[in-house]
């Protein structure tokens, strides 16, 4: 390939890098508070349809995740890119113009569609982003996922940062973010590869047919091989096994224009009888493990992570959607001839607050939990307990922040707490289940926000209608009560929060309960497959 390097390394830290940058094109959804207020006040829409329009793009990001992870895992993180870029173009121009045409030119439902377009494509170009770099860093995955992570925690403060030296206003804003999110993806398909971590030579035709031949007994009979599981019984078939190889190493592959011409039987062999090193030779999991699809649904871990996944994910996304909307109120009671300019400028820095602490939560969450792992031998399910007690007090501090120069607490606690939540997800996914079906199986756990983030972000709309007032000389809907317009959806959010960590502890005790008796079975397992 003309734009990477021949180094190996090299062209993997570049293909991260490529990662990274498309990325921060795929958390703009969660710029939303920025052009969202401003958005309904000029269409004259109401607190709810607002949310309706915000909960669309979030429902994209989540409920796209299987097809578009299918896809990835299927064909090659190039796939994902692709079909990420023509979504993303097609999403928000549109919404640009339906600001630019005023009212009554584009209906609430049309409007959600072009949302949910902008989720999906972000959820597409994110999830080969995620995917391509597991692949390239499979012995730290935590770290190599944690920058593309933290990229898209960051995608909100990038947008309104640049927005700051281009002309001010939403129209202008939202051509910003049509053009942004076309033109990073595009820029970053050019270097987005998959580089095997094996040299494949020719070999002749007897030697792969004794690979081939020995490889089952010795992957399957060799003593003390760790089991490829997570905290309870996850196994495999030896023909799936194989068949999970091939398909990882098909001709379609991102990684297979890199190799020699050599069969799909023959790439399947190597990188098999790769695998026959004592467990004290690896750090990772069993490259054979792949549990995907409905296959997911006997394994407690898939609804651990699920429950969890959809309580804490739901609790931040009300407030990512609505911080917007907490200012306005704050600022309309804390000194009602506040200009409306500033006010927007205030919404545009909690949202970049939000971003920006996301972004270190990402970060510190996705090398950190490699560290729990590695280090001090404890469970990456810690980073989760740490982001639903920091959601806990968000959420409390939410219910008592009236003066807005304090809100800035409450964004800011809010953005470490979700990005402690995704920067180690994914490695969660990955170690319990396989990389092989990461897209996938990643695209299943972001199911769960569906539901909840709806629910949480409707609640609040209707709360905030409910102590709203029309303006008579604008003609739509404002709350003059300060933190009164919304306390009660906090104090909702609160008790899931709760819920939350009550699980987290739960995942955390269960898992030490299996390991001990693992222990006492006498198991040979590694560090890093002791722990998730």
């Amino acid at each position: 390939m003309l734009f990477l390097p021949s180094d190996p390394k090299k062209a993997r830290i570049l293909t991260v890098v490529a990662c990274t940058i498309t990325s921060l094109a795929c958390g703009s959804n969660y710029g939303y508070s920025i052009w969202g207020p401003s958005f309904a006040a000029r269409l004259k829409l109401t607190a709810t349809d607002s949310n309706l329009i915000g909960n669309l793009g979030n429902f994209g990001m989540y409920a796209f995740g299987i097809p578009a992870g299918m896809m990835v895992d299927a064909k090659s993180p190039r796939w994902g890119l692709t079909l990420g870029i023509v979504l993303l173009a097609g999403g928000y121009y549109p919404i640009a113009k339906a600001y630019d045409a005023g009212p009554g030119h584009y209906s609430v439902p049309v409007i959600c569609f072009f949302s949910f377009l902008t989720g999906a494509g972000s959820c597409s170009a994110f999830t080969a982003s995620i995917k391509a770099a597991a692949l390239n860093y499979p012995e730290s995955r935590g770290t190599a996922t944690a920058f593309p992570l933290a990229a898209f925690g960051l995608s909100a403060l990038f947008f309104a940062a640049i927005a700051q030296i281009l002309p001010g206003g939403t129209y202008n804003f939202l051509i910003l973010l049509s053009t942004g999110t076309f033109l990073l993806p595009l820029f970053s398909f050019l270097f987005i590869r998959v580089i095997p971590h094996h040299t494949y030579q020719h070999l002749a035709q007897s030697d792969r047919q004794v690979l081939h031949r020995t490889r089952s007994s010795a992957q399957y009979e060799e003593p003390g091989t760790p089991e490829p599981r997570c905290n309870s019984s996850s196994t495999i078939t030896p023909s799936d096994s194989f068949t999970s190889d091939l398909e990882s190493h098909s001709p379609g592959d991102e990684g297979s224009s890199l190799l020699s011409k050599t069969s799909t039987q023959e790439q399947a062999a190597e990188d098999l009888e790769s695998s026959k090193h004592l467990p004290s030779d690896r750090n990772h999991e069993s490259p054979h493990l792949d549990i995907r699809g409905f296959a997911l649904l006997p394994h407690p871990e898939f609804w651990q992570l699920f429950i969890m996944m959809g309580l804490l994910t739901g609790v931040g996304l009300m407030t990512i959607n609505n911080i917007g909307n907490d200012a306005l109120a704050l600022w309309k009671h804390f000194d009602p001839t506040t200009p409306l300019s500033f006010i927007e400028s205030r919404q545009a820095l909690h949202v970049s607050i939000l971003s920006f602490c996301s972004f270190s939560g990402r970060l510190l969450s996705g090398i950190g939990s490699d560290m729990l792992v590695s280090k001090l031998n404890r469970s990456r399910f810690w980073c989760l307990c740490v982001s639903g007690l920091i959601f806990c007090v968000a959420q409390v501090v939410a219910t008592m922040v009236e003066d807005p120069h304090y809100l800035v607490l409450v964004s800011g606690l809010t953005g470490i707490a979700y990005g402690f939540l995704f920067g180690v997800y994914p490695s969660l996914v990955a170690h319990c289940f396989g990389v092989h079906g990461l897209s996938q199986n990643w695209g299943t756990m972001t199911l769960a926000p569906v539901v909840s983030g709806n629910v949480f972000n409707l609640l609040y709309g209707k709360i905030y209608d409910a102590h709203s007032v029309r303006n008579d000389d604008e003609g739509h809907m404002e709350c003059l009560i300060g933190n009164e317009c919304y306390r009660s959806a906090y104090w909702v959010t609160f008790a899931a929060s709760i819920l939350g960590v009550a699980c987290c502890g739960w995942s955390i005790w269960h898992e030490n309960q299996v390991h001990k008796m693992k222990g006492k079975e006498g198991s040979v397992r590694s560090d890093h497959e002791r722990m998730a």
